[in-house]
Parts: C-alpha cells; sequence; structure tokens
C-alpha cells in the first residue's frame, strides 16, 4: 500500500498541530503556576535574527491549513491574515488549525495528487506538483516553526519533553 498526499500531509499536519495545542496549554498552566508571564513568551525569540514565538505559531497555522488551500487551489503565498495577538489568541489560531485540518476532504485532496502548485511571492514564482509542494516546502516549514515554538517554551523553562511534541502517533 502506497502512501496518500492526505496521509503524507494532513496526517501529518493534524498530528504536530494537535501537539502544539496540547504543549501550548501545557505551557500555560505551567506558567500560571510559577508566575511566568505568557505575554513575554509571545514576544521571545530563540536568536536577536529570529522571528519571536507569536510567528512560529502563526506559521504553523499557515503552512498546514493554507498548505492544503494551496494544493486544493493550485496557488500559494505567505501566510496572512493574521492580527498580533495574545497567547490566548495564538491558541484559538492553533485550536482554529486543527479544526480545518480535520475537516479536509480526503478523496478530493487525494485527487489534487500531480496537480501544479505554484508559490508567489513579490514578483517570484516556484512552480510545483501538490507532492512536491507538501513534501518539500510546506512540510519542512511547518516542522522548522512547530520546533521552534516548542524549543522558545523550552527555553522559557516548561518541562516538555520529545512525546509532547510528537502528539498522537499514527500506529498500525
Amino acid at each position: 500500500m502506497s502512501t496518500s498526499l492526505y496521509d503524507a500531509s494532513v496526517g501529518t499536519f493534524i498530528q504536530i498541530v494537535g501537539a502544539v495545542d496540547k504543549f501550548m496549554a501545557k505551557s500555560a498552566d505551567h506558567c500560571a503556576e510559577n508566575g511566568i508571564d505568557l505575554e513575554e513568551i509571545v514576544g521571545t525569540s530563540l536568536r536577536d535574527d529570529m522571528l519571536p514565538f507569536h510567528f512560529q505559531v502563526v506559521c504553523v497555522a499557515a503552512h498546514s491549513t493554507n498548505a492544503v488551500k494551496a494544493v486544493m487551489s493550485g496557488e500559494a503565498g505567505p501566510p496572512t491574515g493574521f492580527d498580533d495577538t495574545d497567547y490566548a489568541g495564538l491558541q484559538g489560531y492553533v485550536a482554529n488549525a486543527l479544526d480545518e485540518l480535520q475537516a479536509v476532504d480526503e478523496a478530493a485532496l487525494n485527487d489534487r495528487a500531480g496537480q501544479p502548485v505554484v508559490f508567489k511571492m513579490g514578483g517570484n514564482e516556484l512552480p510545483f506538483t501538490a507532492e512536491n509542494y507538501m513534501l518539500s516546502f510546506s512540510l519542512p516549514n511547518f516542522y522548522f516553526h512547530a520546533t521552534t515554538a516548542y524549543d522558545i517554551l523550552r527555553l522559557k523553562g516548561v518541562p516538555l519533553g520529545k512525546m509532547d511534541f510528537l502528539g498522537q502517533l499514527r500506529m498500525g
């Protein structure tokens, strides 16, 4: 049996977005118990030349839900439509992303396999197939931002482990 486009992308997005949802909730509880200001976390970066936690979480939502929309429409671009928000607002973005991903029509997405997806930014265009867009662009970006958000929380002392990052494994 081969792996479908849906399984390789949406299945993975659901697993990790679900994990982000849970580790953000665990982090909020930890911060409340230990007097850590969640709004300080929202603005925290790992390095001066990196964007803060807020951006990392927005990109987790964007590189999952927007990737699906891009495959369905054939056109992709950088994340838009996200406002500056507090920690609770970021949790809302993640919860909404999870809801959207769970509602994706598996057959419709799989029917887009082999179809073109063009990523447009400014005057630049990057042509992909649906599979290559997901596997070589969206998923690597998605993992980068999920990992960076996780790392910022660890930097702030939140007791997270690898299983918190991995979330609900797909067994069988």
